[in-house]
């Protein structure tokens, strides 16, 4: 999630200014950025609690604390809830997972600096205060009812409404944590063809970082959990999107689809108003019944968007959505698939080559089996596997040819190693996971909170 929102811009009297708004994301190859967010869970070394906000030990004084590297502190009612620093924010997941969305960036190499420093200063202060973070796709021990919530205000709008269309909503703020990269495109035909190939493909990623087989200290029988509750969380605004395979596909249309998806709030003056299943078409009349008679800013459009959550999601970027949250190599990998795939006009051609003959069923039928099967899905006469291994051929390919070397001469394909080992064991996170429950760590999940933190 983004840090608080202002309540600024103008006013907003055409329809044709929502799609101007995503369409001013355009820009030449050359500006082209790499932005990458990952949310980790925090917890007491003591007794692998997850942190309440307040208290010496809690959320508040852990980003209190972490103002000493240079972020700056941005409150809501007297509370702490993000950092910033430059382009970059530390925010709060609904129960205190704790995110970093990154700077846009040129490299993979920068993007993955960034990672490593946050992490170092998340660890030291951590250190400090006796609480550690991992990364997983699911919180593996403990219940909902024993997660704290965080103190912010679209939180609770959104915990009020999510049992009205779903039953895993409320798992999905409080109990899950994924990784995401967006990516920037050059024109409308360039923004299709790059949401076609990564929302077909987006399977493929969760199968590869698929890292929550746990619920509540026993094996849930998923590969990816995380992935499966944004299946029963809110279909208003969750899903694969068939029509973005449909001709004629463009702003325009995408557009429509965040007409037609339900409101959450409005941020007014510090204040966060419910508009929670209220219609963005009726604010644009000057009928929305929580502000009777006024019309929308451009800014509430572009807090509408983020209320959205396809497995790729349209901005000014791209977002790719599928992955679960995990240890430090994949941070950097989960970019690295996706820039070598999107940022190469021969990587983007073979992947959409790839994936252009497949059906809306067989889309539909790899979101719906790979967060349970992961890498064995699968797909006519191959697996998720295989696919995987010819996605990563065509990714570091991509990667390759960018040549974008480091200090010490190298260029950015290695960050893909760590998936290319994955996918020619033929085991997933998940599995690696269950198989350390199942043998070492004597049916226990206890042991992930020592061997996976950061």
């Amino acid at each position: 999630m983004s840090a608080p929102p202002k309540s600024r811009g103008e006013p907003i009297t055409d329809r044709r200014q929502l799609v101007a708004y995503l369409e001013s994301g355009c820009k030449p190859a050359a500006d082209w950025r790499i932005g990458t967010e990952h949310e980790k869970f925090a917890y007491r070394t003591s007794d692998l609690r997850p942190l309440p906000y307040e208290g010496p030990d809690g959320i508040g004084e852990l980003l209190k604390r972490l103002t000493r590297y240079g972020w700056d502190p941005v409150e809501e009612n007297g509370n702490i809830i993000a950092l910033t620093q430059g382009m970059a924010n530390i925010t709060l997941e609904p129960g205190g997972q704790v995110e970093l969305s990154g700077a846009p960036v040129a490299t993979l190499h920068q993007t993955c600096a960034e990672v490593h420093t946050h992490l170092r200063q998340v660890k030291e202060v951590g250190n400090e205060l006796g609480i550690a973070m991992m990364g997983l796709g699911f919180q593996p021990k403990w219940r909902r009812d024993e997660i704290p919530w965080m103190p912010k205000g679209r939180y609770r709008i959104m915990r009020d409404y999510m049992p009205k269309v779903g039953s895993l909503g409320l798992d999905m703020m409080t109990r899950t944590c994924t990784v995401q990269v967006n990516l920037d495109f050059s024109s409308e035909a360039d923004m299709v063809k790059k949401f076609r190939v990564s929302l077909a493909l987006q399977p493929i990623a969760t199968a590869l970082f698929a890292n929550s087989p746990f619920t509540e200290g026993k094996p849930n029988g998923f590969q990816s959990y995380r992935s499966h509750i944004w299946t029963d969380t809110d279909p208003d605004r969750t899903g694969d999107l068939p029509f973005v395979f449909e001709d004629g596909f463009g702003f325009e249309r995408y557009v429509d689809y965040l007409l037609e998806t339900p409101m959450y709030f409005v941020y007014r003056d510090g204040t966060y108003v419910d508009a929670a299943g209220q219609s963005f078409r009726d604010f644009l009349a000057g009928r929305l019944p929580a502000l009777p008679g006024e019309v929308p800013l451009i800014t509430d459009w572009a807090d509408h968007l983020t209320t959205a959550f396809p497995e790729v999601r349209l901005k000014k970027y791209l977002e790719m959505r599928g992955a679960d949250g995990g240890p430090w190599r994949r941070l950097c990998a989960l970019p690295a698939l996706w820039v070598g795939l999107l940022y190469d006009d021969q990587a983007l051609d073979a992947a959409w080559d790839l994936v252009k003959g497949w059906t809306q069923e067989q889309r539909a039928h790899l979101r719906a089996e790979v967060p349970r099967s992961g890498l064995r899905t699968a797909i006519g006469d191959r697996t998720v596997r295989d696919v995987a291994l010819e996605v990563l051929a065509i990714a570091r390919g991509g990667l390759v040819r960018r040549a974008r070397n480091d200090n010490w001469g190298d260029d950015e394909s290695h960050f893909i190693d760590t998936l290319q080992a994955i996918a020619e064991s033929g085991q997933s996170p998940a599995d690696e996971l269950l198989e350390k429950f199942n043998g070492p760590w004597g049916g226990s999940v206890d042991p992930v909170f020592r061997d996976y933190a950061y």
